[in-house]
């Protein structure tokens, strides 16, 4: 008899326990980081209480730590930024919870709304600046956890040389 059905061939995957992979208590690929910036995102219940604002600097608060890495909360008044930077040897996957952000590197900028995320590898040079007109928030997972975060001259363009004949 053949069958097109997966279920009739393998069988009911739920009868097999042993077969399935537990949920990990701590993410431990890129993919289950973002899902952790996901999901921490839709509850805000979580992260809104805590939320403040300061006009002097930006305001962070680290939200939890698992083995190996951190989950920071930061919020952004109009005009505040990071200043050029990298994370050292951490990884990171940034999110945008309310507002919008923009990221500036050597080869792009870009506009990050509520919701976007971005992943980046060790020595990711980037700058993260509030250009809105609204405060902004946005949650920080560090793997490792953050130990150094090297700033960088701006990366500016060459001045004009003018050449006077011989």
């Amino acid at each position: 008899m053949n069958s097109n059905s997966d279920l009739q061939i393998a069988g009911d995957i739920l009868e097999v326990q042993h077969l399935l992979q537990p949920a990990r208590e701590h993410p431990a690929t890129v993919s289950e980081f973002v899902g952790l910036a996901r999901t921490i995102a839709a509850d805000r219940a979580q992260w809104g209480p805590l939320v403040r604002y300061d006009t002097t600097t930006r305001w962070y608060h680290r939200l939890r730590t698992g083995p190996g890495y951190e989950v920071w909360l930061l919020s952004w008044v109009p005009g505040q930024g990071s200043g050029l930077h990298d994370h050292g040897p951490s990884s990171g996957v940034l999110t945008v919870l309310e507002g919008r952000l923009t990221e500036r590197t050597e080869r792009a900028t870009r506009g990050l709304r509520s919701g976007a995320q971005r992943v980046f590898a060790p020595g990711y040079v980037h700058e993260v600046v509030n250009d809105s007109l609204e405060p902004a928030v946005s949650l920080h997972i560090y793997y490792p956890g953050l130990t150094e975060m090297p700033m960088h001259a701006a990366q500016c363009a060459p001045a004009a040389v003018d050449v006077v004949p011989a």
